[in-house]
C-alpha cells in the first residue's frame, strides 16, 4: 500500500542521512583514500580575524595570535571590524607597533562583508580566517599552511575542541564526534562539504569572487571545488571554543547556520550536477540537503506509523519506540545542565537540532530571509 511504502521510504531516508551517507564514505575509503601531501612550507599568510564589538575578548585573541610558531615577516595579521560601536576598533589600534592592524568597514554589513575589505588589503598567498572567541595552539598557523604543499588542496578546515569556562578542556558532545569523524571520511574519500567557520584557511584565488551575501566557510569550499581542487580536514589543527555562556541563544544560532546554508545551496544548485561535479554532488545531497529534509522525513515516518497502527503489531512496536524516543528526548530538553551525561541527552539534541532545521526553513521559504548580519555568539 502506498503508506506503507511511504513509511519505509521516509524511515530509511533518516537513517540514510545520519548512518547511511558515513557507511558509504567509509567504504569508499578503502578503495579510494586521498591522503594529504603535508610538509612544513612557510609562504606568506593573511591572518583575518573577523570582530564585531568583542571589547571584552579581543585582547585575549590577539595575545594568543601573537604568538603564533610562524615566521614574523611572512605573517600579516588583520583585524576586521564590521564597523564596531564599542571599544574594539581602539584596543586594536594599541597593537599596531606589534604588526596588528585594523581595517574596519564603513558601516556594518555582515562577517563576509568585513572579511571582503581585509582581503583586498592582504597581501598573503594563504588567507587564514579566524573567530575572535577561537584559541589556537602556538602552531596552529603552521599545522594548517602544511596542507597547502599539496597541489590539489584549496582549503583547510581545522577541528573544533570544546572548553570549559576555567579553559580547561571539557568531553566533547557525542554530534561533535560524529560530525568530526564524517568529515574525516569525507576528506580522505574526496573533500570536505564544509569548514569549520571558526578556523579555516583557503589560497587567495579560491576566496575569489568572495560573495558578501554567503556563509564565507561553505562558499570558499564551493569555490575550491569549482576550480578542481578540494577541501581538507586537518586533525592536527584545532580550534578551542567556550561553550555559549545562554544555551538558549544556541538553538538560534544553529537556525541561522542552516538558514545561511541553504541560502548558499540555492545559490549553487548547479553543484548538485554529477555529470559536472562527480562524486561531490552526491556528497553535497547527503551531507547537506538530506541533513535538512531529516525532519520532513521524521514527521512523514510519525504520521504513516500512526496510520498503519490496526495493520500490525509491528507497526504499533514502533510506534511505541517512537512515543518513547521523543518523551526521552522533551525529558533531556526540560532537565538541561541537570543532564550531565546522562542518556538523555542524545535523543534531545538530535530532537532540538531538527526543530531547529524545520525554523530555519519556515524563515527561509515563508518569511524570505538569508540573514547577512551577525551577531557573535557570548561565551
Amino acid at each position: 500500500m502506498p503508506v506503507e511504502l511511504l513509511f519505509w521510504s521516509s524511515l530509511l531516508f533518516v537513517f540514510y542521512a545520519y548512518g547511511g551517507y558515513p557507511l558509504v564514505l567509509w567504504t569508499l575509503t578503502k578503495v579510494r583514500n586521498r591522503a594529504v601531501l603535508r610538509a612544513d612550507i612557510f609562504p606568506s599568510v593573511s591572518f583575518i580575524i573577523t570582530a564585531y564589538n568583542e571589547d571584552k575578548r579581543i585582547r585575549e585573541k590577539l595575545d594568543n595570535t601573537l604568538r603564533q610558531d610562524y615566521p614574523k615577516d611572512l605573517l600579516e595579521i588583520t583585524v576586521a571590524s564590521d564597523a564596531s560601536t564599542d571599544r574594539t576598533d581602539a584596543i586594536v589600534e594599541e597593537y599596531r607597533a606589534s604588526r596588528i592592524r585594523l581595517i574596519r568597514a564603513p558601516e556594518r554589513k555582515g562577517k563576509e562583508n568585513a572579511q571582503r575589505h581585509a582581503i583586498e588589503a592582504a597581501s598573503g598567498e594563504i588567507l587564514v580566517f579566524s573567530d575572535v572567541g577561537t584559541m589556537l595552539d602556538p602552531n596552529g598557523i603552521r599545522n594548517i599552511v602544511r596542507n597547502f604543499n599539496d597541489p590539489t588542496v584549496g582549503c583547510v578546515s581545522s577541528i573544533d575542541r570544546l572548553i570549559d569556562a576555567s579553559g580547561t578542556l571539557s568531553g566533547e558532545g557525542a554530534y561533535v564526534r560524529y560530525e568530526m569523524a564524517l568529515r574525516s571520511l569525507e576528506s580522505r574519500a574526496n573533500t570536505l562539504v564544509g569548514l569549520s567557520g571558526s578556523f579555516f584557511a583557503a589560497r587567495r584565488e579560491v576566496c575569489q569572487p568572495w560573495a558578501t551575501d554567503l556563509q564565507s566557510d561553505f562558499n570558499t569550499l564551493l569555490n575550491s571545488v569549482r576550480r578542481g581542487v578540494r577541501g581538507v580536514l586537518d586533525t592536527e589543527s584545532i580550534g578551542y571554543y567556550k561553550n555559549i555562556a545562554d544555551e538558549s541563544k544556541e538553538y538560534d544560532r544553529k537556525i541561522r547556520t542552516v538558514v545561511r546554508g541553504i541560502h548558499v545551496v540555492m545559490r549553487h544548485l548547479s553543484f548538485l550536477n554529477p555529470l559536472q561535479y562527480g562524486l561531490f554532488s552526491w556528497q553535497l545531497f547527503s551531507h547537506k540537503l538530506c541533513r535538512w529534509l531529516v525532519p520532513f522525513g521524521m514527521i512523514s515516518v510519525f504520521l504513516t506509523n500512526l496510520i498503519l497502527l490496526p495493520y500490525s503489531a509491528a507497526y504499533r512496536l514502533l510506534f511505541a519506540i517512537q512515543i518513547c524516543f521523543y518523551i526521552v528526548a522533551i525529558m533531556g530538553i526540560c532537565l538541561g545542565h541537570t543532564m550531565n551525561r546522562s542518556f538523555l541527552r542524545i535523543p534531545a539534541f538530535f530532537l532540538v537540532v531538527n526543530l531547529s532545521i524545520l525554523h530555519a526553513w519556515y524563515r527561509y521559504l515563508i518569511k524570505g530571509e538569508q540573514i547577512v548580519g551577525w551577531e557573535p555568539s557570548v561565551r
